[in-house]
């Protein structure tokens, strides 16, 4: 029998204990746009030996892990106060959640990382993924739906044959469009200009480790985040990005994405330090286009907040 790819769902869910099963239920479902996973990955030790005829050498596998991509709309819960769906995922990529009770739930960075379970089912076929860990990247374009996008690292556990859970999708509002109307507040370095795209990458370190006498684990060891941005071109007597990129200057970086209570997304980075500005056509309007980094304070774990809203 085919396993067809329609019938395919994750489920996530926060550890308590590292590497330790919470019991994912269909209530921890996550509504995706695509899922991509490599469900046996590692390194591969090949007996090379001295051996009188031609061919291939036997191999081990080493260092086994899982890795998954999921892309998700960048959708708040639908209820102010009540966290998406995919907060799980958001703490496993070393982010901390505050809590404004029917108000708000900001996600910001911090120097460790929770863990998840996912369930990865494909038409009755179950991978486990213990001890989760993982980065994330928010991706903004006019005229389409905002994504965020999580690179997940796990243990290894051998799959089985298990009936999907019944997905219970909830907490994920419908998105809307980025465009004039849905996305506001934009400010670069406290220029509102007119943005085309943006990207954020948290960028975070992981590294799956297995060492004689130690744990199975999917360590986070730093993050390096940074992004793009396309914005209409100012004169320099408006906004000058050249000099503020050769001065090293440090300046915000935001915006609101969503009008309603409940479905609002607001990224803020206090300190972006923009890299190569450069120009670029847009039928017929010239754009500048620019990397940038998120730096932090002298406090330390404060790049970015994420809030929902």
């Amino acid at each position: 029998m085919a396993l067809r790819t329609s019938q395919t769902i994750i489920c996530a869910k926060a550890e308590s204990s590292y590497g330790s099963d919470p019991t994912v239920a269909g209530s921890n479902a996550i509504l995706c746009q695509s899922i991509e996973i490599t469900p046996l990955t590692g390194d591969t030790v090949s007996r090379e030996l001295v051996r009188g005829y031609m061919g291939n050498y036997e191999s081990f596998n080493a260092n086994t892990h899982v890795q998954l991509t999921a892309v998700v709309e960048l959708a708040a819960s639908g209820s102010a106060g009540t966290a998406p769906a995919y907060s799980n995922l958001l703490l496993a990529c070393g982010t901390a959640k505050t809590t404004v009770s029917s108000t708000s739930d900001t996600y910001a960075p911090i120097a460790t990382a929770g863990s998840s379970t996912i369930y990865y089912f494909i038409d009755g076929q179950r991978h486990k993924i213990f001890g989760a860990r993982g980065s994330f990247s928010i991706n903004l374009s006019v005229s389409a739906i905002p994504t965020i996008t999580f690179n997940m690292i796990g243990l290894y556990e051998a799959p089985g044959t298990s009936a999907n859970l019944t997905a219970s999708y909830s907490n994920q509002d419908t998105p809307v469009i980025v465009n004039k109307d849905n996305t506001t507040a934009f400010q670069l370095h406290s220029y509102a200009g007119a943005m085309q795209s943006m990207t954020f990458d948290l960028n975070n370190d992981l590294a799956y480790r297995e060492l004689v006498g130690g744990t199975k684990e999917v360590q986070f060891t730093d993050r390096k985040p940074s992004g793009s941005i396309s914005i209409e071109a100012p004169i320099l007597s408006t906004k000058d990005f050249f000099a503020i990129s050769q001065a090293g200057t440090l300046g915000n970086l935001t915006f609101q994405h969503g009008q309603t209570a409940g479905n609002r997304v607001t990224l803020t980075i206090p300190k972006t330090d923009i890299q190569a500005p450069s120009y670029a056509d847009d039928n017929g309007v010239t754009m500048l286009n620019m990397d940038y980094l998120a730096t932090p304070t002298t406090s330390g774990n404060d790049e970015f907040s994420l809030k929902f809203h």
